[in-house]
Order: structure tokens, then C-alpha cells, then sequence
């Protein structure tokens, strides 16, 4: 428990007939970036919602920080960083005037105020932004000033509700690099997303569908364990070649990635490469195929994949 930032056990949340969470067992470790990756409405939101108190657990318990959820809210509260997917700063307020609001919130003493606004201001590029308002500011400058609001009391955990969805790349690779060092500083770090490249970044991650842990450990785990084979495949004409693939009944899944097809095997089918190759061949499909590693989407297609359904 002492290397663990949560420890969730049996979490459940049900809205009426509806179940969001699903009996989720839960280990975030401490000084880690741990992701949650799903799709909308897999569940993310709600999960965060009740390790931070906002959302009480039908069933299950949650300790975080050392401390039970549903008895200690109040005291976790000013130990927790909250940064949700949409703004919620006050766009008539500038980045200065946000930031010292955010400051008297957590009853900072007003000594350390100051420098402790102007440390945010240029550790996030926000220095030239700071008497400008901040509704007219860019996706990416919210999306800073927004993390300097979440970190400026530093909290010993950072929750980020799918914090990149609406900014350029270049924006999202400069946020992920403020995690890493806030990660290297001792932060805890449980952050949502439907993106696989910023799934591929976090320490451990675990994929939700429908309230429901489906998988769960580092990237390099769940693509060593996905269970299947895959073969790209490049063809001259991708739409004729994916017609032949998907009538294989071995075939679990076929997604077309530009010119390339990727094609998930379960691992018990013996040599699929050539089980591939040679339903091409007899429908004269000039391609080429090789055996490739899974991606961290092909763990997703597979351990999401319904029994009996084929995903294209």
C-alpha cells in the first residue's frame, strides 16, 4: 500500500438500470503516470469522478493516498490536483487573476503566493499570456493555464479527465512532457484518454469497455499478451484485399490503416501468414504479407472484441 497512490477494490457505480463501472479492482502507483484508455462512455469519467468524492460508489471501496475515499473526502480533497476535459476557468478573468483565485481557494499563504504564480507562469509558458483574458486565449494556452491551475497547490495526485482532446498535436506532445517531470517529481498521475499514442506513454494503463476492465499493465504487457498473431498486409487494391480477408473464418479482426491492412489472428491458428497469403493468391489479390508486433490498438480491437463479432 505505501508504493500505491489508489487502491481500488470491487468500484462500482450504477445509474438506475444503467451499471458505469463494473466491479474494477484498481492499483495506481505512486510517482507514475497510470492511464485509462476507452472509448466515450467506457466508464473513465465516472471512475475519476469517485476517487476524487465527487461521485459516491454503489458498491466497492476506493483508498487513495492512504486514506478511504467515502470517510476522508474533505481531507483529500487539498492533496488531489483535478484538471477536467473542458475548461472551466473563468474565460473574463486573466491568467494572473485565475491563478491567484486558484490560490486562495487553498488557502496558500499570501508569502508564497507570488512566486509560487510566477514558477507556473514560466514553467508553462504562460508568462506573456498573463494579463491577457483568459477566454480568448488558445486550445493549448487553456490547456496550460488549466494544468497550472490543477498543480498549483501541488497535489500529491493529479487527475486528468481526457485533458488533450481538444488541441493541436504539438500542444499534446508539450503537456505530455509537463507529466513526465511532474511524474520524475513525485506526482501520481491517473489520466483518461482515447488516444493510443498517449495510451503507449504511460507507465501502466488499463482498458475499460462498458464499465469493465478488459485489460491492464504496462504497454509493452499488453502487447506482448494480446493473444493474437498479426500480418500486414499490402495490396494493390486494399478494398479487394480486405473483402478476401474478412470471409477467412480464422480471422478475428481486419482494419485498414491507408495502403495496409492489419489482420488479428487469434495465436492458436497455426501459420498465419500463410493461411493469408494463400486466400489472396486464389483470388489473384496482388499483395504482400508479413507478420508484424500488435500495436497497442490491435490489444484494444482484441480484448474489446464482443464473442463472435469481427471488427473492421
Amino acid at each position: 500500500m505505501a508504493d500505491l497512490a489508489i487502491r481500488a477494490r470491487g468500484l462500482t457505480k450504477r445509474f438506475g438500470d444503467l451499471v458505469a463501472v463494473n466491479n474494477l479492482d484498481l492499483d495506481v502507483p505512486r510517482a507514475a503516470i497510470y492511464g485509462f484508455l476507452g472509448p466515450n462512455g467506457s466508464g473513465k469519467s465516472t471512475v475519476i469522478r469517485m476517487l476524487c468524492g465527487l461521485l459516491t460508489p454503489t458498491e466497492g471501496s476506493a483508498d487513495v493516498l492512504g486514506l478511504k475515499v467515502s470517510d476522508n473526502a474533505n481531507q483529500l480533497k487539498p492533496r488531489i490536483g483535478y484538471m477536467t476535459q473542458k475548461f472551466s476557468l473563468f474565460g473574463d478573468m486573466t491568467v494572473l487573476e485565475n491563478l491567484q483565485f486558484i490560490a486562495a481557494i487553498y488557502s496558500i499563504p499570501k508569502s508564497r503566493r507570488a512566486p509560487r504564480i510566477d514558477e507556473l507562469l514560466e514553467n508553462y509558458n504562460l508568462t506573456q499570456q498573463r494579463a491577457q483574458f483568459a477566454g480568448t486565449m488558445s486550445g493549448g494556452q487553456k490547456q496550460r493555464l488549466a494544468l497550472a491551475c490543477a498543480v498549483l497547490h501541488k497535489p500529491d495526485l493529479l487527475l486528468l479527465d481526457e485533458p488533450t482532446s481538444a488541441v493541436d498535436p504539438q500542444s499534446r506532445r508539450d503537456f505530455w512532457a509537463n507529466l513526465f517531470r511532474l511524474a520524475e517529481s513525485g506526482t501520481a498521475i491517473l489520466v483518461s484518454t482515447h488516444y493510443m499514442d498517449e495510451a503507449e506513454r504511460c507507465h501502466r494503463l488499463a482498458i475499460l469497455d462498458h464499465g469493465v476492465k478488459v485489460a491492464d499493465g504496462t504497454p509493452q504487457e499488453l502487447q506482448d499478451g494480446t493473444g493474437m498473431s498479426v500480418v500486414e498486409v499490402l495490396a494493390d487494391d486494399p478494398y479487394a484485399a480486405q473483402a478476401v480477408i474478412q470471409s477467412i473464418a480464422e480471422v478475428a479482426s481486419v482494419t485498414q490503416l491507408g495502403v495496409r491492412l492489419r489482420v488479428l489472428i487469434p495465436a492458436s491458428v497455426d501459420e498465419p501468414l500463410l493461411l493469408v497469403s494463400k486466400y489472396l493468391d486464389a483470388k489473384n489479390i496482388a499483395a504482400t504479407a508479413q507478420l508484424s508486433r500488435p500495436s497497442l490498438e490491435d490489444v484494444f480491437v482484441a480484448v474489446t472484441m464482443k464473442p463472435g463479432a469481427r471488427a473492421a
